[in-house]
Protein backbone atom coordinates (compact mmCIF):
# COMPACT_ATOMS: atom_id res chain seq x y z
CA UNK A 1 0.00 0.00 0.00
CA UNK A 2 1.18 3.63 -0.96
CA UNK A 3 2.53 4.66 2.18
CA UNK A 4 0.92 9.07 2.08
CA UNK A 5 3.49 10.11 4.05
CA UNK A 6 6.89 8.87 3.87
CA UNK A 7 8.42 11.35 1.65
CA UNK A 8 7.05 13.87 3.51
CA UNK A 9 8.42 12.97 6.76
CA UNK A 10 11.82 12.28 4.97
CA UNK A 11 12.10 15.46 3.48
CA UNK A 12 10.47 18.09 5.92
CA UNK A 13 10.19 16.70 9.91
CA UNK A 14 9.14 17.95 12.67
CA UNK A 15 11.48 18.56 15.94
CA UNK A 16 9.71 18.89 19.90
CA UNK A 17 10.94 20.93 22.29
CA UNK A 18 9.03 20.47 25.30
CA UNK A 19 7.92 23.60 27.65
CA UNK A 20 5.65 22.30 30.43
CA UNK A 21 5.11 19.21 31.79
CA UNK A 22 2.37 19.20 34.68
CA UNK A 23 -0.44 21.27 35.94
CA UNK A 24 -1.21 24.78 34.57
CA UNK A 25 -3.43 26.75 37.17
CA UNK A 26 -5.13 30.52 36.14
CA UNK A 27 -4.37 32.21 33.05
CA UNK A 28 -1.29 31.10 30.85
CA UNK A 29 -0.31 32.59 27.40
CA UNK A 30 1.69 31.59 24.74
CA UNK A 31 3.31 34.01 22.70
CA UNK A 32 3.44 34.22 18.66
CA UNK A 33 7.17 34.40 18.46
CA UNK A 34 7.09 34.06 14.37
CA UNK A 35 8.97 30.95 14.33
CA UNK A 36 7.21 28.06 16.32
CA UNK A 37 3.86 26.22 16.30
CA UNK A 38 2.80 24.01 19.38
CA UNK A 39 1.45 20.83 20.39
CA UNK A 40 -0.14 20.50 23.73
CA UNK A 41 -1.78 17.28 25.13
CA UNK A 42 -4.80 17.81 28.03
CA UNK A 43 -4.18 14.68 30.41
CA UNK A 44 -7.18 15.95 32.59
CA UNK A 45 -9.20 18.99 33.85
CA UNK A 46 -11.32 21.91 32.27
CA UNK A 47 -9.60 24.66 30.01
CA UNK A 48 -10.94 27.83 28.54
CA UNK A 49 -8.35 28.11 25.44
CA UNK A 50 -8.21 31.77 23.62
CA UNK A 51 -6.82 32.68 20.45
CA UNK A 52 -7.89 35.68 18.30
CA UNK A 53 -11.40 36.34 19.55
CA UNK A 54 -12.30 33.01 19.95
CA UNK A 55 -12.60 30.86 23.07
CA UNK A 56 -13.30 27.46 23.35
CA UNK A 57 -14.14 25.25 26.27
CA UNK A 58 -12.05 21.91 26.39
CA UNK A 59 -13.68 19.95 28.55
CA UNK A 60 -11.94 16.15 28.11
CA UNK A 61 -8.51 15.01 27.18
CA UNK A 62 -7.61 16.90 23.61
CA UNK A 63 -4.75 17.40 21.61
CA UNK A 64 -4.89 20.85 20.64
CA UNK A 65 -2.11 21.75 17.82
CA UNK A 66 -1.04 25.36 16.37
CA UNK A 67 1.10 24.62 12.92
CA UNK A 68 2.07 27.93 12.52
CA UNK A 69 2.73 30.59 15.04
CA UNK A 70 -0.26 31.81 16.44
CA UNK A 71 -0.34 33.64 20.24
CA UNK A 72 -2.96 31.52 22.45
CA UNK A 73 -4.08 31.44 25.95
CA UNK A 74 -5.56 29.06 28.57
CA UNK A 75 -7.52 30.04 31.46
CA UNK A 76 -8.21 27.01 34.30
CA UNK A 77 -9.25 26.41 37.65
CA UNK A 78 -7.03 28.50 39.83
CA UNK A 79 -7.08 25.60 42.14
CA UNK A 80 -7.51 22.49 40.41
CA UNK A 81 -5.46 23.66 37.12
CA UNK A 82 -5.77 21.30 34.26
CA UNK A 83 -2.81 18.53 33.55
CA UNK A 84 -0.74 19.25 30.31
CA UNK A 85 1.97 18.55 28.25
CA UNK A 86 3.18 21.20 25.77
CA UNK A 87 6.01 21.47 23.31
CA UNK A 88 6.73 24.18 20.56
CA UNK A 89 7.29 22.86 17.57
CA UNK A 90 10.13 23.70 14.41
CA UNK A 91 9.18 21.95 10.98
CA UNK A 92 11.60 21.92 8.66
CA UNK A 93 11.34 24.67 6.30
CA UNK A 94 9.46 26.95 8.96
CA UNK A 95 6.69 28.25 7.16
CA UNK A 96 7.54 27.62 3.59
CA UNK A 97 6.69 23.27 5.05
CA UNK A 98 4.66 22.46 2.81
CA UNK A 99 2.75 20.23 5.40
CA UNK A 100 2.46 23.13 7.67
CA UNK A 101 0.80 24.81 4.73
CA UNK A 102 -1.44 22.17 4.22
CA UNK A 103 -2.72 22.36 7.62
CA UNK A 104 -5.84 24.38 9.29
CA UNK A 105 -4.56 27.06 12.21
CA UNK A 106 -5.40 25.32 15.11
CA UNK A 107 -6.83 21.85 15.58
CA UNK A 108 -8.55 20.03 17.85
CA UNK A 109 -8.76 16.01 18.51
CA UNK A 110 -10.23 14.11 21.74
CA UNK A 111 -7.69 11.73 22.73
CA UNK A 112 -10.13 9.03 22.08
CA UNK A 113 -10.27 9.66 18.62
CA UNK A 114 -6.70 9.27 17.70
CA UNK A 115 -6.67 5.51 16.18
CA UNK A 116 -4.34 3.37 17.95
CA UNK A 117 -2.52 6.30 19.83
CA UNK A 118 -3.30 4.92 23.38
CA UNK A 119 -0.31 2.82 24.59
CA UNK A 120 1.66 5.71 22.75
CA UNK A 121 0.23 8.27 25.15
CA UNK A 122 0.35 6.56 28.08
CA UNK A 123 3.90 6.02 28.02
CA UNK A 124 4.35 10.00 26.89
CA UNK A 125 2.28 10.81 30.07
CA UNK A 126 4.26 8.39 32.45
CA UNK A 127 7.52 10.26 31.64
CA UNK A 128 6.23 13.46 31.04
CA UNK A 129 4.60 12.81 35.01
CA UNK A 130 7.17 11.45 36.25
CA UNK A 131 11.10 11.89 37.31
CA UNK A 132 13.37 9.22 35.38
CA UNK A 133 16.02 10.38 34.03
CA UNK A 134 16.32 11.03 29.93
CA UNK A 135 12.10 11.78 30.14
CA UNK A 136 12.51 14.90 28.54
CA UNK A 137 14.31 13.62 25.49
CA UNK A 138 11.78 10.33 25.16
CA UNK A 139 9.01 12.85 25.35
CA UNK A 140 10.25 15.10 22.92
CA UNK A 141 10.44 12.27 20.45
CA UNK A 142 7.44 10.98 21.48
CA UNK A 143 6.04 14.25 20.22
CA UNK A 144 7.04 14.00 16.78
CA UNK A 145 5.56 10.53 16.39
CA UNK A 146 2.30 12.03 17.98
CA UNK A 147 2.37 14.35 15.33
CA UNK A 148 2.50 11.93 12.53
CA UNK A 149 -0.58 10.37 14.58
CA UNK A 150 -2.57 13.72 13.83
CA UNK A 151 -1.48 13.55 9.76
CA UNK A 152 -3.29 10.34 9.95
CA UNK A 153 -6.09 11.10 11.70
CA UNK A 154 -6.69 14.29 9.63
CA UNK A 155 -6.04 11.87 5.83
CA UNK A 156 -8.68 9.52 7.49
CA UNK A 157 -11.41 12.10 8.71
CA UNK A 158 -11.17 14.49 5.58
CA UNK A 159 -11.04 17.17 7.43
CA UNK A 160 -9.03 18.97 5.13
CA UNK A 161 -11.27 20.88 2.49
CA UNK A 162 -8.34 21.81 -0.22
CA UNK A 163 -4.89 21.42 -0.63
CA UNK A 164 -2.07 18.94 -0.23
CA UNK A 165 -3.67 16.49 2.34
CA UNK A 166 -6.92 16.78 0.99
CA UNK A 167 -5.46 15.30 -2.50
CA UNK A 168 -3.45 13.12 -0.19
CA UNK A 169 -6.87 12.15 1.40
CA UNK A 170 -8.61 11.48 -1.87
CA UNK A 171 -8.94 7.49 -3.19
CA UNK A 172 -7.66 8.23 -6.50
CA UNK A 173 -5.11 11.42 -6.57
CA UNK A 174 -3.18 10.04 -4.12
CA UNK A 175 -1.65 7.80 -5.80
CA UNK A 176 -0.44 10.67 -8.39
CA UNK A 177 0.69 12.74 -5.25
CA UNK A 178 2.87 10.43 -3.90
CA UNK A 179 4.37 9.69 -7.31
CA UNK A 180 5.40 13.06 -7.92
CA UNK A 181 6.99 13.29 -4.41
CA UNK A 182 8.91 10.51 -4.75
CA UNK A 183 10.11 11.18 -7.91
CA UNK A 184 10.33 14.73 -8.36
CA UNK A 185 13.06 15.11 -11.24
CA UNK A 186 10.97 13.07 -13.37
CA UNK A 187 9.20 14.54 -16.38
CA UNK A 188 5.26 14.23 -15.34
CA UNK A 189 2.99 14.69 -17.99
CA UNK A 190 -0.11 15.12 -16.99
CA UNK A 191 -1.44 11.96 -19.09
CA UNK A 192 0.85 9.71 -16.91
CA UNK A 193 -0.48 11.35 -13.69
CA UNK A 194 -4.15 10.71 -14.37
CA UNK A 195 -3.11 7.21 -15.91
CA UNK A 196 -1.56 6.74 -12.13
CA UNK A 197 -4.63 8.30 -10.58
CA UNK A 198 -6.64 5.78 -12.71
CA UNK A 199 -8.67 8.30 -14.29
CA UNK A 200 -9.64 10.26 -17.36
CA UNK A 201 -7.03 13.39 -18.53
CA UNK A 202 -9.85 16.02 -18.52
CA UNK A 203 -11.14 14.71 -14.60
CA UNK A 204 -7.95 14.39 -13.19
CA UNK A 205 -6.94 17.88 -14.17
CA UNK A 206 -10.24 19.06 -12.86
CA UNK A 207 -10.35 17.30 -9.56
CA UNK A 208 -6.75 17.94 -9.08
CA UNK A 209 -7.44 21.43 -9.22
CA UNK A 210 -10.68 21.52 -7.40
CA UNK A 211 -8.96 18.65 -4.47
CA UNK A 212 -5.75 20.58 -4.19
CA UNK A 213 -6.21 24.29 -5.03
CA UNK A 214 -3.51 24.68 -7.87
CA UNK A 215 -3.23 22.33 -11.05
CA UNK A 216 -0.70 19.66 -11.43
CA UNK A 217 2.11 21.75 -12.89
CA UNK A 218 1.83 24.38 -10.48
CA UNK A 219 1.77 21.46 -7.96
CA UNK A 220 4.64 19.82 -9.10
CA UNK A 221 6.97 23.11 -9.55
CA UNK A 222 5.95 24.11 -5.63
CA UNK A 223 6.73 20.71 -4.55
CA UNK A 224 10.25 21.13 -6.39
CA UNK A 225 10.75 24.86 -4.97
CA UNK A 226 10.24 23.03 -1.40
CA UNK A 227 13.25 20.70 -2.13
CA UNK A 228 14.91 22.76 -3.66
CA UNK A 229 15.25 25.54 -0.31
CA UNK A 230 15.83 22.92 2.35
CA UNK A 231 18.79 21.62 -0.09
CA UNK A 232 20.29 25.01 -0.19
CA UNK A 233 19.40 24.88 3.56
CA UNK A 234 21.51 22.46 4.10
CA UNK A 235 24.64 23.90 2.04
CA UNK A 236 24.22 21.51 -1.07
CA UNK A 237 25.56 23.06 -4.05
CA UNK A 238 23.28 25.10 -6.38
CA UNK A 239 24.40 23.04 -9.54
CA UNK A 240 23.47 19.22 -7.99
CA UNK A 241 20.31 20.88 -6.16
CA UNK A 242 19.29 21.61 -10.00
CA UNK A 243 19.66 18.28 -10.81
CA UNK A 244 17.95 16.35 -7.99
CA UNK A 245 14.88 18.75 -8.21
CA UNK A 246 13.97 18.19 -12.04
CA UNK A 247 15.60 21.31 -13.69
CA UNK A 248 17.82 20.75 -16.20
CA UNK A 249 20.40 23.72 -15.77
CA UNK A 250 20.91 26.46 -12.57
CA UNK A 251 19.56 28.95 -14.98
CA UNK A 252 16.40 26.68 -15.11
CA UNK A 253 16.13 26.01 -10.99
CA UNK A 254 16.78 30.04 -10.76
CA UNK A 255 14.16 30.85 -12.95
CA UNK A 256 11.56 28.88 -11.52
CA UNK A 257 13.37 29.70 -8.30
CA UNK A 258 12.31 33.59 -8.43
CA UNK A 259 8.79 32.79 -9.99
CA UNK A 260 7.99 31.30 -7.04
CA UNK A 261 9.85 33.07 -4.61
CA UNK A 262 9.97 36.16 -5.56
CA UNK A 263 14.12 35.66 -4.69
CA UNK A 264 17.17 34.22 -6.85
CA UNK A 265 18.07 30.84 -5.06
CA UNK A 266 21.47 32.85 -3.56
CA UNK A 267 19.58 35.54 -2.44
CA UNK A 268 17.17 33.85 -0.61
CA UNK A 269 19.72 31.14 1.15
CA UNK A 270 21.70 34.57 1.91
CA UNK A 271 18.38 35.79 4.01
CA UNK A 272 17.01 32.26 5.60
CA UNK A 273 19.39 30.72 7.41
CA UNK A 274 18.73 31.86 10.69
CA UNK A 275 19.14 30.62 13.82
CA UNK A 276 16.00 29.03 15.70
CA UNK A 277 14.76 31.79 18.44
CA UNK A 278 14.01 30.78 21.89
CA UNK A 279 10.39 31.20 22.80
CA UNK A 280 8.60 30.65 26.44
CA UNK A 281 5.27 30.68 27.93
CA UNK A 282 5.03 33.43 30.47
CA UNK A 283 1.51 34.58 32.80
Amino acid sequence: MTDRLAALMAHFPVRARVFNTGPLCGINTVVDDGEHGQLHLLRAGVLDLVHGREQIRISRPSLLLYPRPMAHRFITDAERGADMVCAHLSFEGGAGNPVVASLPAFVCVPLEELDGAESLLSIMFDEAFGARCGRMAIVERLFEVVMVQVLRHLLHGGEIRVGMLSGLAHPRLRHALVAMHEAPAKEWPLEELARIAGMSRSVFAATFRDTVGVTPGQYLQSWRISLAQQALRRGRPLKIVASQVGYGSEAALSRAFKAQTGHSPRAWRKTSVAPLAAAGMGR
